[in-house]
This record gives C-alpha cells, sequence and structure tokens, in this order.
C-alpha cells in the first residue's frame, strides 16, 4: 500500500517529486489490485475496493496459429498503458481437446506464457471457451470428434452468422451438445466439456491472475433457433401491416431478411425502442424455454466439475446468443454442491445491434442499443451479480465513421457501471479514432468504497465521478487516464491528497487519491485541455 500523502502537499510539490524520482514497473504495479472477487453486485479486489474491469479480446481463431494471439511482453505492456486491467483470452475446445479425452499439454503451455505476460503487467485474465457456429469444421469451437451434424448440409449466408439460421449442420451439432449424446468414446459431449473445464481450473486455480472462466461463448440453441426465426418474422409482418396496412406473405417477409440492402430498411423501422421490443420481445418464451432446460443444466455441470478443484475462482455465465439483441434472459446463478447459491458468479453478456457485422456497422441505433444494455442491466440486478460485457463493438476497421455508435456505447456501460471487454483487438486497434479517443478513457479502476457513478463528456473534455467511502477502508482510489499532460484543472472533495504516478512509454497513469477517515461522500472532477 501506499504511504499517505500529507494534506498539506501541493500540487508542484508532489510534480516535482515525481520528476526527480525513477519510475520504475515494480513502483507502478504496487498500488494495483493483487486480485479480484465479488461483493453482491460488484466486483472488488483483495483490498475491498469497488472495480471496474476494463478490457478487451485477445483473440485468435486461426488453427494455423494454433489459436494463440502470441503477442509477446510488450504487447501486454502497452494493453496496460491503454487502460486495460483484464482481458478475455479465447481457448478453443479444438486444440485443447484433439481427442477424447487427451488433452494438448502444448498448447496449455502456450496458454500460460501469455496468462504469465498479462499478468507480469498487471492484467487480469478470464478465459473463454470459444466457439462460432458450434465446431472447427464450420468457424471455431469444438473438435470435429465432438461435431455430431449427422450429416446435414451446411448453408451459409450474406453474413457469416446467418449460418446458425440456415445451417442444418450446425443447428443439428448443437442440438446433440445440449442432449449431452455420446461421443465417439461412449462419453456424453457435455461430460467431455465438463471435465474439460476441470482440468482447466484444477490447472489455474492458483494461478492470481486468472480470475475466472467464461463457460462458453454465445450459447446458441440449435434447431429450435428455426421457430424463433418464424416468430420474428410473423411479429414483423404484422408490425409491417400496422404501420403501412400492407400484409406481406411469409416469402415476401423471407426476402426482406435475405436481402442485406432490403434488410436495412427493416432496420430502419426497427430503430426505435417501442418497434424493437414489439418485435424481439416476442422471443421471450422461445428463448427462456431453451436458456431453463438445456443452458442453465449445463452450466450447473459444468460449475460442479469446478467447482470440485477450484472453490476461489469467478464463474463467468453468459446469456443465450439472442439475449445477444436484448430478448429478456432467465439465466439463473448457478448452486454449490450442498444447494446454497455460489456467490463468485458474474453475469457476462454480450450486447450487439443488429448491424454489426454488416457495412452498416456505423448505422448502430442508438435506441436500441440503449434497449439492449438496459435489458443486460434488468438481468444483472434480477440475479445480483456484477455485470462484464464481455463483447461488445466489433467495429474493426472502421475509424472516424463509428465514432458516434462508440461515443452512444461508452456512455451506456459508464452510466450502468458495467466493466466491459471491447471485441477486440487486432493489429493497430489502439491507433483507430474510436478507440484511441472515445473507448481509451478516464475512468476508475479502484474505488475506495462503492462507485456511485462517473462520466466522460466527450465534448467538453471532463470526467468526473462520486463514491462513497467506508469508514473503516483506508485504501488509495484509482483513476487511470490516458492523457495526463492533458489535465487542465482537478478538484476534489475532503481529503485533498492525492498525487499522479504516470506509466512508463506514454502520456498515460494514474491519479491516486487518498481516502477519508470516516463514511463519506466525495467527487472528483477533472477538466482537460482542448487539444490543438
Amino acid at each position: 500500500m501506499l504511504t499517505n500523502l500529507q494534506s498539506t502537499l501541493s500540487w508542484s510539490l508532489c510534480l516535482l517529486l515525481l520528476l526527480s524520482c525513477q519510475n520504475t514497473e515494480e513502483y507502478t504495479i504496487e498500488f494495483l489490485p493483487k486480485g479480484i472477487g465479488i461483493e453482491e453486485d460488484r466486483f472488488v479486489d483483495d483490498q475491498g475496493r469497488h472495480i471496474i474491469l476494463n478490457g478487451i479480446n485477445v483473440v485468435s481463431k486461426s488453427k494455423a496459429d494454433g489459436y494463440i494471439f502470441d503477442g509477446g511482453t510488450n504487447f501486454y505492456k502497452k494493453l496496460r498503458n491503454l487502460g486495460i486491467n483484464c482481458i478475455r483470452f479465447i481457448i478453443i475446445w479444438d486444440r485443447l481437446e484433439p481427442s477424447p479425452g487427451q488433452y494438448n499439454k502444448a498448447y496449455l503451455q502456450e496458454i500460460d506464457a501469455c496468462i504469465e505476460q498479462a499478468g507480469n503487467a498487471g492484467i487480469f485474465v478470464v478465459l473463454d471457451m470459444h466457439q462460432d457456429l458450434f465446431s472447427v469444421k464450420y468457424s471455431d469451437g469444438a473438435p470435429e470428434w465432438a461435431t455430431l451434424d449427422e450429416g446435414k448440409q451446411h448453408t451459409t449466408g450474406a453474413i457469416w452468422s446467418d449460418a446458425y439460421m440456415l445451417s442444418e449442420a450446425v443447428q443439428t451439432s448443437f442440438d446433440n451438445f445440449w442432449e449431452n449424446r455420446p461421443a465417439p468414446d461412449g462419453i456424453g459431449l457435455q461430460d467431455h466439456y465438463a471435465a474439460l473445464w476441470q482440468h482447466i481450473a484444477k490447472r489455474y486455480k492458483d494461478n492470481p491472475t486468472v480470475i475466472g472462466y467464461d463457460l462458453m461463448n454465445e450459447p446458441f440453441p440449435g434447431s429450435s433457433a428455426l421457430q424463433s426465426t418464424l416468430t420474428l418474422l410473423q411479429a414483423y409482418g404484422q408490425l409491417h401491416a400496422d404501420l403501412t396496412g400492407v400484409q406481406l406473405t411469409e416469402e415476401k417477409l423471407g426476402e426482406l431478411w435475405a436481402n442485406e440492402e432490403k434488410r436495412m430498411g427493416v432496420l430502419e423501422v426497427l430503430s426505435t425502442k417501442d418497434n424493437y421490443d414489439r418485435v424481439f420481445s416476442t422471443l421471450y418464451p422461445l428463448n427462456s424455454l431453451f436458456e431453463t432446460e438445456h443452458l442453465q443444466p449445463m452450466y450447473q455441470k459444468v460449475s460442479h466439475a469446478i467447482r470440485a478443484v477450484d472453490q476461489q475462482s469467478i464463474l463467468f455465465l453468459e446469456h443465450s446468443y439472442f439475449s445477444n439483441t436484448g430478448v429478456e434472459s432467465s439465466i439463473r446463478r448457478v448452486t454449490l454442491p450442498n444447494g446454497n447459491e455460489d456467490p463468485l458468479v458474474a453475469y457476462a453478456p454480450h450486447g450487439y445491434d443488429l448491424v454489426t457485422d454488416t457495412k452498416a456497422v456505423a448505422a448502430a441505433s442508438d435506441e436500441r442499443v440503449a434497449y439492449i444494455y438496459n435489458q443486460i442491466k434488468e438481468t444483472g440486478s434480477r440475479l445480483n451479480m456484477p455485470i462484464w460485457l464481455g463483447e461488445w463493438g466489433a467495429f474493426y476497421g472502421n475509424s472516424e465513421s463509428v465514432v458516434p455508435a462508440a461515443k452512444n456505447a461508452i456512455s451506456l456501460i459508464e452510466e450502468h457501471l458495467f466493466g466491459q471487454a471491447y471485441w477486440s483487438y487486432g493489429k493497430g486497434t489502439e491507433d483507430l479514432v474510436y478507440y484511441k479517443n472515445i473507448i481509451t478513457r478516464t475512468y476508475p479502476s479502484a474505488t475506495n468504497g462503492e462507485l456511485l457513478v462517473y462520466r466522460n463528456d466527450m465534448e467538453n473534455r471532463t470526467f468526473s465521478m462520486s463514491w462513497q467511502e467506508q469508514g473503516d477502508d483506508l485504501q488509495h482510489t484509482i483513476v487511470y487516464c490516458p492523457r495526463i499532460s492533458a489535465i487542465d484543472a482537478l478538484t476534489l472533495t475532503g481529503n485533498q491528497s492525492y498525487h499522479i504516478e504516470e506509466l512508463p512509454e506514454g502520456d498515460a497513469g494514474y491519479v491516486i487519491i487518498a481516502p477519508e477517515e470516516g463514511s463519506v461522500s466525495r467527487e472528483l472532477n477533472i477538466a482537460f485541455k482542448t487539444s490543438k
């Protein structure tokens, strides 16, 4: 812990002291969290401070590259300087278990190395068992031996994710997974999956860098999605009839969704909260049935397997694929073997607008995104879990055109106090305008007590936060700032002691605020210089 600075120290003296001292890597990391846990609906560190997990997805879906993003030590230091304090690191079943019951030591050792590099930079890791279209046969995820597609046809569409709705092979593979059909060795697919997670948890249970496990990426219901598609078309058809007086046939409705240009017209109609809710809320009964009868039992099976060897890591539970679009989720907190609720569970939703992965990504609807994020907040409140938005964005190489969409998303993330992991890092992401100027921002990394609100006003170049300190917790509050030299004015209520710790290489650093004795409300306001 840092020694409290005397309240009589002036800003100029603090700056003089900082400039006269060599800033070592060890000293920089000293005041940061050493571990992450959960207290009711908040992430907390080993000192009980309220933590905002500010992250990014580190991804390789390339089988040729061994499903490893090998960024090296400097990569993770770069992420730290961008304000990243956690990553969602994807791992792939295909390489983890290349044949039934046989685990790939070489792959695990490569994962070990990445975790060590992240930890050395002060970055926590959530391991994500990733899949897209279920399997390596169609994209990434399960090995071929675990892909029981029954020889069904694989059909693709204009967007990669269209195959979820079009491919009988993908749907059948999911169906057989949810039914725990036997693999070639006679053991159920879910049993293999749970055993794999247990093997991983046993390996990392004592690793302080690995804070938890994201049990499955975007769980998809399988062939029941066909009924979901029909339900959506019918709901939109009724909305279209009410708005225009024209009743479209099922064939015409299908054409609207199949044609990318016509689909944009549909999305324009669905750009208001009321219209969007009217159509997508019709999926709730089907979505709830899948989550209750299939997804929740799988989560419970895997959680029991993990808890048999690891009782301290966080389990990150995602909602179903359709809940990414704001359909209300019915997932529940998993229980311990004794029947009590597991206290170390976080809600790890994804939130994507309907234009994601299309040419119109910059046209994301503010109202739709607000609807999706509000639904996520309500589910997190129902579950009384901390929320970590495990995927959002997917703006990729688009730069200035997506700035408004990025601003809207970040403002909602801050409003709801979400943790988040942007999807995803790619070469040069940090230099793109939307990432450099919007996503890389000032935020409270660790708050002594409970963080109540924080906000970046991008237009007026200000940052503000308020928090409630606890009387007996005398820990420092840590605020990350990407451009220390741009600070023009800083005001603080209560104890005026603070100092600034600069990170090596660049202009980023932390505002470190000394605690106030007693249970008090506090505020911080920072004004930044106008860019020339």
